[in-house]
């Protein structure tokens, strides 16, 4: 009885929050994602703003030299080997939607362009009449003869999976077939998968993603697969996965209560066995029996206390037995974090973030034992881990900073090869980069980089554009940024990323001091870094632009209208907005563990910042570019169109663009990319010059 009183409670005060959004909200039929209204709106003010920057005087060249370096047929391939072969997914006016093709890894690793065509994405498109995005492939283990393809209809979240031959090269007929839906699927023998997807009515949680997982096998009817797991409706969502191991496939199970905090399962004897690890952990592989585990907050067991951001490792038959005796791999200081790690045949590779420089280690495990050394690469700039495989010799990554274009190495843990060097994409000859800290509002140092030329001068006149994210444990690095480099940098801009809190760039302690009522701290962190180069003369608030997308255009909607004195110019790219709605819209239940419950005393600190509760018609502010899609399902483009209304009701300038297509990125195809780049530097320059 007290839980059905507790979940009737709940329902009716998740109706009355509803009821009190939609009695104060004028816009909420701008929520109807593709009702003739919403579309109308949203065609008329593309109108307007195209008629308005693709009429400036940088646009077109822009967008010529954009569009010729998305579809450069001498740009990075970029591998994932499987059974010797490198596969890649290819664009270029040829290929507008996509090519899937492959390489013998031999032949790859020499520079040779001898790639066969799998899959033809445009070809596919034509024959059925979509806008097929590729999302991915699993292939079928030990053979690698079949796999499972995951296809987005102009770049959605949700997909539909289908059946593939790679020998024939075609999709089989009456094989295995997935509808459209968020979820996923896994082999667990040739004839059956694990799969969590929307089965129909009840079948998904509030933040529209999969509640229900199930086995399916081929010899009968998707809606005859047999229930493995379900979840609580109020969860962010289940999926099954799988692992193979000595020959099969075992299956597994993630169910997360929400963003941060998850639950694992893994069969053993026909039985789902919850493992004994922390729950906001992150799992990130196998190695020699031993499952990788880095902590999200500290971690007591068995008398010792494992603290928060190291990476541990416990053996997984012990594991399954039920002891747990986590093994140290590594301890990052507080000025480092983990950014990714690599389970590779012969070792394992940790990717550390040091000072937001990046620097790989090797691990071994020996008697018990890790044992780890430095692992050498350039020094002052970005890695990432490319392709890697506990089943693959080697792993390939880059290296790159503000200036230094990509190259991509192969490594077998001894021997290290150059595999490609991306060429030069705009001129970076008489380019500086610098690192600076300042002091936020409650005394924190905030690192930011900056990228400018060298002669300019310290007159408060030079356009700057600062951009962030500011969440999800995610770190900014200096990385070769292609966008602003074209767009900005050899023009004369000054470009400058900030290292706020809520990313990961100091580790988990980093991105928690920016959680729930501690948001402001991420916004008071950029507030900082923008003054800070008012007052070091490098730009002023005429001059001076914010640009942020997803998480971060939520950050941009907030400095917008928390400090519309300090800038001329902000972008907000795929945002969220309206923080009172964002919880019932879409995915945006997945999130309240990052921003909290709205419909709950959480709205008292989350409204003090909600971009559309704080838009006044008495206040002054930049004329800000939104820009967003149509099939964005993730983040519902309703947080840009209703902002803008209301910034249009109350009589501020504004632009708008959202492209019908593209997803959470806002673009599926090269000139959809080359559009958006050319418009949003087109903006910049208007507005700060």
């Amino acid at each position: 009885m007290k839980n059905i009183l507790t979940i009737s409670l709940s329902l009716l005060s998740g109706l009355a929050s509803i009821a009190y959004a939609q009695e104060n909200d004028p816009y909420l039929w701008l929520e109807e994602v593709e009702s003739d209204s919403s579309m109308n709106w949203v065609l008329e003010q593309n109108e307007l703003t195209k008629n308005k920057l693709t009429a400036t005087e940088s646009f077109d060249d822009l967008k010529s030299e954009f569009l010729a370096v998305y579809s450069d047929k001498d740009k990075m391939a970029y591998p994932s080997v499987i059974d010797g072969m490198v596969y890649n997914v290819w664009k270029d006016d040829d290929h507008v939607r996509g090519i899937w093709r492959r390489i013998s890894q031999a032949d790859y690793n020499a520079g040779k362009e001898n790639w066969e065509t799998v899959l033809d994405l445009d070809a596919l498109s034509e024959t059925e009449g979509k806008a097929w995005v590729f999302h991915g492939a699993s292939l079928l283990k030990p053979d690698n003869k079949k796999c499972l393809i995951t296809l987005s209809d102009g770049g959605t979240d949700e997909s539909e999976i289908r059946e593939f031959d790679l020998e024939t090269k075609s999709f089989i007929k009456d094989g295995f077939f997935l509808p459209s839906s968020k979820g996923s699927a896994n082999w667990l023998s040739e004839d059956e998968l694990i799969i969590s997807r929307n089965f129909g009515a009840g079948s998904l949680t509030t933040s529209g993603y999969p509640r229900i997982v199930k086995r399916w096998n081929r010899r009968t009817t998707l809606a005859d697969a047999v229930v493995v797991f379900e979840a609580p409706e109020t969860h962010m969502g289940c999926w099954g996965y799988s692992r193979f191991k000595d020959g099969k496939y075992t299956a597994g199970i993630s169910v997360y209560e929400n963003f941060y905090s998850h639950e694992t399962y893994y069969e053993v004897d026909g039985k789902m066995v919850k493992l004994v690890i922390p729950d906001d952990s992150d799992a990130n592989g196998f190695y020699k029996g031993e499952m990788l585990l880095t902590l999200n907050s500290d971690w007591e067991i068995n008398g010792q206390k494992h603290l928060i951001g190291s990476l541990v490792s416990v053996n997984f038959s012990d594991l399954l037995a039920g002891k747990v005796e986590p093994k140290i791999v590594m301890v990052p200081n507080d000025r480092s974090s983990i950014s990714s790690i690599a389970v590779c045949k012969d070792f394992v590779i940790i990717n550390m973030i040091e000072n937001v420089q990046s620097k790989l280690l090797k691990f071994n495990f020996n008697k018990g034992k890790w044992l780890g050394s430095d692992f050498e690469t350039p020094d002052f700039g970005s890695i990432s881990l490319i392709d890697y495989s506990e089943d693959e010799k080697g792993f390939y990554y880059t290296f790159s900073n503000f200036i230094t274009p990509p190259t991509l190495y192969f490594s077998d843990g001894t021997t290290t090869t150059i595999v490609k060097k991306q060429k030069e994409r705009f001129n970076a000859e008489d380019l500086k980069v610098r690192y600076h800290e300042t002091k936020s509002k409650d005394g924190t140092l905030i690192p930011y980089f900056i990228v400018h030329k060298s002669d300019i001068e310290l007159d408060g006149s030079n356009p700057t554009l600062v951009y962030a994210y500011g969440g999800f444990n995610i770190s900014q690095r200096p990385n070769y940024k292609t966008e602003p480099g074209i767009g900005w940098l050899q023009e004369g801009g000054v470009y400058v990323i900030a290292c706020i809190r809520g990313g990961g760039e100091f580790g988990p302690a980093w991105h928690k001091a920016a959680l729930k009522e501690k948001r402001q701290n991420a916004y008071d962190d950029f507030y900082s870094v923008c003054e800070n180069l008012i007052d070091k003369k490098i730009t002023s608030p005429d001059h001076l632009a914010a640009f942020g997308w997803s998480n971060g255009g939520l950050m941009a909607g907030v400095v917008a209208t928390q400090r519309p004195d300090l800038f001329n110019a902000v972008i907000i790219g795929a945002p969220l907005l309206d923080m009172k709605r964002f919880s019932h819209m879409l995915a945006g239940a997945s999130w309240m563990g990052e921003y909290g419950n709205p419909d709950t005393d959480d709205w008292e600190f989350i409204k003090k910042y909600s971009p559309y509760h704080n838009v006044h018609k008495d206040r002054e502010y930049p004329e800000v570019l939104f820009m967003t899609s149509t099939k964005d399902d993730r983040v519902h483009p309703a947080h840009a169109r209703k902002m803008a209304a209301r910034m249009i009701e109350q009589g501020h300038p504004i632009l708008y663009y959202e492209t019908v297509e593209g997803g959470h990125s806002a673009s599926s195809t090269n000139e959809q990319a080359a559009f958006n780049s050319a418009l949003m530097f087109s903006y910049l320059w208007s507005k700060l010059k």
